[in-house]
C-alpha cells in the first residue's frame, strides 16, 4: 500500500471540508448531484472521446499503481545479488549462471540473465532490454497522460457547471433567498471541478510519472549489472559500479553494514 497517496487523498478532502467549515460555509452545500454529475460525469465523457477503449480498461490497474506499493526489486538487494553472479561466473563460467536464472522472480531480470547464460554479446542484449525498458515508459506514459487530460478537462468542466448553474438562478431573479442559494449551488460545480483537477488527477497522473522513473532506473541497474557480469568484471568492480545508483547516505550505509558482517564472520571464526 502506498501510504503517501492515500494519506494525501484523505489529507485533500480534510482540508476542503476543513476550509468551508472555517469559511463559515456548511459542508453540507458540497452534495450537489447536477454539480457531480456535470463534473465527474462531464469528465469521464471527456476521456472516453479522447482515448480508445482498450486504453480506458487499464484505468483500474493505474489506481492500483497509484495506491499500491511498487512491485520492484530494491537496488539494495540488486548489489548482493550481482556480485553473487560476479563471483560466480568468474569461478565457474557464464553457464554456471543458468540455474540462478530459474530462481529469479523479476521476469526482466530473468530475460536479461538467460540471454547472458546463451551468449548473446553485450550489444545485442542492450539493444533488446532497452527496447523493452522504451516499450515499458511508453505504456506508462499513455496511462499518466489519461489522468493529465482529465486534470485538463475537470477545471474546464467546472467553469461549464458555473455557467449552467446562473443561468438557473437567473430564473430566479424575482426570489433573493433562493437566488442566493441558487448562485451558491452554481459555484459548487466549479470547487469540484479545480479540485478534482488540482488535487485528484493531476497529482494522479504525476505519481505515475514518478513511479514509472523509478522503475525504469531500477531496469537500468539490472541491465548494467547483467553487462558487468558478462563481462566478468571483479567483483569489487561490479559493486562499486552498482553503488554508484544509491544516494551518498545510503552508500556510506551499505559499505558500513558490509564492513560489520565482515568483522562479526572474523571474530566468530
Amino acid at each position: 500500500m502506498d501510504k503517501t497517496s492515500w494519506f494525501g487523498l484523505i489529507l485533500g478532502f480534510v482540508v476542503l471540508i476543513g476550509g468551508l467549515i472555517l469559511k463559515g460555509s456548511d459542508p453540507i452545500a458540497l452534495y450537489n448531484p447536477a454539480a457531480l454529475v456535470i463534473i465527474f460525469g462531464g469528465t469521464i465523457a471527456c476521456i472516453l472521446i479522447a482515448f480508445p477503449m482498450d486504453e480506458v480498461k487499464k484505468i483500474p490497474s493505474l489506481f492500483k499503481v497509484i495506491f499500491g506499493d511498487l512491485k520492484v526489486t530494491p537496488i539494495r538487494e540488486l548489489i548482493p545479488m550481482f556480485t553473487e553472479w560476479a563471483m560466480l561466473a568468474r569461478k565457474e563460467g557464464l553457464l554456471a549462471l543458468e540455474e540462478q536464472s530459474e530462481e529469479v522472480e523479476d521476469p526482466f531480470l530473468q530475460r536479461g540473465l538467460k540471454m547472458v547464460v546463451d551468449g548473446q554479446s553485450q550489444e545485442y542484449i542492450r539493444e533488446m532490454m532497452e527496447e523493452e525498458i522504451l516499450a515499458m515508459e511508453e505504456r506508462h506514459e499513455l496511462g499518466a497522460k489519461i489522468f493529465t487530460q482529465a486534470g485538463t478537462y475537470a477545471p474546464t468542466l467546472g467553469v461549464l457547471g458555473a455557467v449552467i448553474g446562473l443561468v438557473a438562478a437567473l430564473g430566479h431573479l424575482d426570489d433573493i433567498s433562493l437566488l442566493g442559494k441558487s448562485i451558491s449551488a452554481a459555484f459548487i460545480a466549479t470547487l469540484f471541478g479545480i479540485f478534482s483537477g488540482y488535487v485528484l488527477w493531476h497529482p494522479f497522473a504525476n505519481k505515475l510519472k514518478r513511479k514509472s522513473a523509478q522503475e525504469v532506473k531500477i531496469k537500468m541497474i539490472m541491465l548494467e549489472g547483467l553487462l558487468a557480469v558478462q563481462e566478468g568484471l571483479p567483483v569489487r568492480t561490479v559493486e562499486e559500479k552498482l553503488l554508484t545508483y544509491l544516494p551518498a547516505k545510503d552508500r556510506v550505509l551499505e559499505i558500513e553494514e558490509k564492513v560489520g558482517v565482515r568483522v562479526e564472520a572474523q571474530e566468530k571464526a
